[in-house]
């Protein structure tokens, strides 16, 4: 008899209640006793779970060392900002479940028993309804748009910045076409040269253009990475129409899963993921003339390891040329990083921008940012406002409130229209910052950090700036990642200050004290490379033949005994052996764009004979994988 599982039996014993199956149709029925056998449960089996104590050969001595907590990326763990950014979660927290609870309150609001009303012959009015009639009731709140949504985008979405200019026009238009013979003579003076440039001046659509017209494009491609995959296609989009050509042809692009790019490809921008994947298999990246590393001011994880690999890759190949492009004032770390290259740099339009302070420091952030934008609009002249928040939920929740509160306060008041901006928006939404807003009126955009660097918006006047950011950090005591609010820097604080001094004198509202602005913010932020894991990055520059990482030539040193831990985690599966060398195991897992331990259970799995691997997003999250422990197929020197 074959034993059934637990939902199984449950499902029959339903089938068996509710009528549509017959007990003797019933698998463990018995004809000759007294019915459904009884089922008795298994004893529990025990599972040894062996401690893998041995220390790898080549990390021995190390890897008891140092200190594994987290990276601080707080100057003052005490200090108000902190404790402000502590309260801000607990507000966000009672806001979800006040929201939840709405919404289950809608849902129980819907009758169950439509038939009880119409038995009843002294039902009352209004009682007895049709089930097309309550058909979408309580699942409305999820799918509806909000009305400050509604108002914000409209029914027809617009795509693009709107702009009444002929293409040749436009980018003549642009701060950089008035420096191209000079740019283009500094790049053929210069091996690596440093460019600064402001967001909106034109160095991300025309430099590659101005370069390939300069017959850089005969001996190899012109390439440019973006730390984003948006990023990366509508500038590739944009250059291709600017170009006369399809998207694919001579200007393409290529992000994780897709590749717009063909042999006649001859400008190419990439994520800075997908560029490390191609010098994984070729260390001089001979297919290219032009290497431009755009929005390098952002210091992703990449980026900084892209540094290290180009500045080898410079002396191997004198032919190479080397772009660095920042938006911030940075840029003598770059110079000094790549033998003290030179720096040229776009002028940009700026204006005066008064930072005012706040007398005492604010509990909570966001309400305080939302008085501040209304008393904004209320009394000073006209302009619009840029808001700092966090991320989208903190994003959603500040428009429905802020719309809210303008509705209570009368027709009598102008309008304010309220603009969300996250990376998570779809394209076409996000333009719609871009539109003027109409006579009479005021808009306000509420933006993730994606506003400091990364768009330019003309016409704003005033920039709300709470203080806060979204980091992610990597704990190696618990070998996971986590995203915490914490305080910006000095730096991310004078960029976005910075942004209402674009289109003329403008104000900027810090929604912090003075004394918090020099004693609890770091100067500048700490590098990504810095807080997070990098088993995958580890892994990428063993598969590249570079052995020696604790010496290898970062701009910022990543902490040893991160390095350390993610070194041990990779010969506990089995990818390095005994010396720290690239194992075949560990070659193919290079190969998957994935953590170690989920390539390495791709790979146990086909080894296996597993047809499906279900689950990965929740395993991705729930397992938590310590080098100490031995599991199965863990490593070529331990037992199973």
């Amino acid at each position: 008899m074959k034993r059934m599982s637990s939902p199984e039996r449950f499902e029959a014993k339903q089938l068996i209640a509710s009528g549509a199956l017959r007990v003797e149709e019933y698998p463990t029925f018995d004809a000759d006793g007294d019915g459904v056998l009884g089922f008795e449960e298994e004893a529990e089996q025990e599972v040894e779970i062996e401690i893998n104590d041995k220390e790898a050969p080549f990390l021995e001595g190390q890897t008891s060392q140092g200190d594994v907590s987290p990276i601080k990326i707080v100057k003052n763990p005490d200090g108000s900002m902190q404790r402000a950014a502590m309260t801000q979660q607990a507000l966000a927290k009672e806001r979800r479940e006040l929201m939840q609870t709405q919404q289950r309150a809608d849902l129980d609001s819907v009758p169950q028993d439509l038939n009880r009303p119409w038995e009843d012959p002294m039902a009352q009015e209004g009682e007895r309804q049709l089930a097309q009639e309550l058909r979408g009731t309580g699942l409305a709140a999820d799918k509806e748009m909000p009305k400050w949504k509604m108002e914000a985008f409209g029914k027809a979405p617009t795509f693009g910045q709107k702009s009444s200019l002929p293409m040749q026009q436009q980018r003549e238009s642009l701060p950089i076409f008035k420096l191209r013979d000079e740019l283009i003579k500094a790049v053929n003076d210069n091996q690596v040269l440093v460019v600064i440039g402001e967001t909106g001046s034109g160095k991300t659509t025309q430099m590659t253009q101005y370069l390939a017209e300069a017959g850089y494009t005969s001996r190899g491609k012109i390439g440019c990475t973006q730390p984003r995959r948006v990023a990366a296609m509508s500038v590739a989009k944009r250059v291709a129409e600017e170009f006369g050509c399809r998207l694919g042809e001579e200007v393409g692009y290529a992000i994780r899963f897709e590749d717009m790019t063909s042999p006649e490809t001859v400008i190419k921008y990439m994520t800075d993921g997908m560029l490390l994947r191609e010098a994984l298999l070729d260390d001089l990246l001979s297919n290219y003339t032009i290497i431009m590393l755009d929005e390098a001011h952002e210091r992703t994880i990449h980026t900084d390891v892209l540094f290290g690999l180009l500045k080898k890759c410079c002396v191997k190949r004198p032919d190479l040329k080397i772009i660095v492009t920042s938006a911030t004032l940075d840029a003598e770390k770059f110079s000094s990083y790549f033998m003290n290259c030179p720096i040229f740099t776009i002028p940009g339009r700026t204006f005066p921008v008064e930072v005012m302070y706040t007398k005492a420091p604010e509990s909570d952030y966001m309400d305080a940012s939302l008085i501040t934008v209304m008393q904004i609009h209320l009394t000073e002249p006209e302009g619009d406002i840029l808001l700092f928040l966090t991320g989208q939920e903190e994003i959603d929740a500040a428009c429905q409130t802020l719309f809210e509160r303008m509705k209570g306060l009368g027709p009598s008041v102008p309008d304010l229209h309220v603009l969300p901006v996250y990376s998570s928006l779809p394209s076409e939404m996000q333009t719609r910052i871009f539109d003027p807003a109409p006579p009479g009126s005021r808009k306000v955009i509420v933006a993730t950090n994606i506003a400091e660097a990364s768009l330019t918006i003309d016409g704003i006047y005033y920039v709300v700036d709470p203080g806060f950011a979204k980091q992610k950090v990597f704990n190696p005591k618990i070998g996971m990642d986590s995203l915490v609010v914490a305080p910006i820097s000095q730096a991310s604080a004078r960029q976005r200050s910075g942004r209402a001094g674009r289109t003329g004198p403008g104000k900027c509202f810090r929604l912090y004290t003075e004394s918090a602005f020099k004693n609890e913010m770091l100067p500048s932020s700490v590098p990504e490379i810095q807080r997070s894991n990098l088993g995958t990055t580890t892994l990428t520059l063993k598969a590249m033949g570079i052995n020696d990482l604790l010496h290898f030539d970062f701009m910022d040193p990543p902490p040893p005994p991160t390095l350390i831990g993610a070194l041990e985690e990779l010969y506990n599966l089995g990818a390095l052996d005994e010396e720290g060398l690239l194992t075949r195991l560990g070659r193919k897992m290079a190969e998957f764009p994935l953590e170690p331990p989920m390539s390495k259970m791709l790979i146990a799995a086909c080894d296996l004979g597993c047809r499906y691997v279900s689950g990965l997003s929740q395993i991705r999250h729930t397992l938590v994988y310590r080098s100490w422990l031995l599991f199965v197929h863990t490593s070529p020197n331990t037992r199973r």
